[in-house]
């Protein structure tokens, strides 16, 4: 299963770099097109919105989206990584993952195991 990814601070970088090339990745880029089953990993940017080149990128790109998972800092409260929320509701798709700044390695394998669990579908 690909990730499709997009980093402001680094925090979604450094995620994506501790996953140790298990799973092909590919940062979010104007006019990419994605034609093979991909989960999403995002920031949150404001209080609680997904950024805009994410949902660019989605409203080309959402056939294929699986899953999607969020960083954000838990100071924000309710809003802790709330993109993934509201990209789940929007395309109906599960929240894999919300994870502080760059994820411990439990949530690293959390994601993983539940990758892993949508690409057996």
């Amino acid at each position: 299963m690909m990730i499709a990814y997009d980093s402001r601070t680094g925090n979604v970088q450094r995620f994506v770099d501790k996953l140790n090339d298990r799973l092909p990745s590919v940062q979010i880029q104007p006019d990419l097109r994605v034609d093979e089953p991909f989960v999403l990993i995002t920031y949150t940017t404001g209080f609680g919105q997904v950024p805009e080149k994410v949902e660019a990128f989605l409203a080309d790109n959402h056939a294929y989206l699986r899953g999607v998972a969020a960083s954000g800092n838990r100071n924000w409260g309710a809003n802790f990584a709330k993109s993934a929320d509201w990209i789940a509701q929007r395309y109906r798709v599960p929240v894999l993952a919300k994870f502080e700044l760059s994820g411990t390695t439990r949530d690293l394998e959390s994601f993983q195991n539940e990758v892993t669990s949508i690409a057996a579908y």
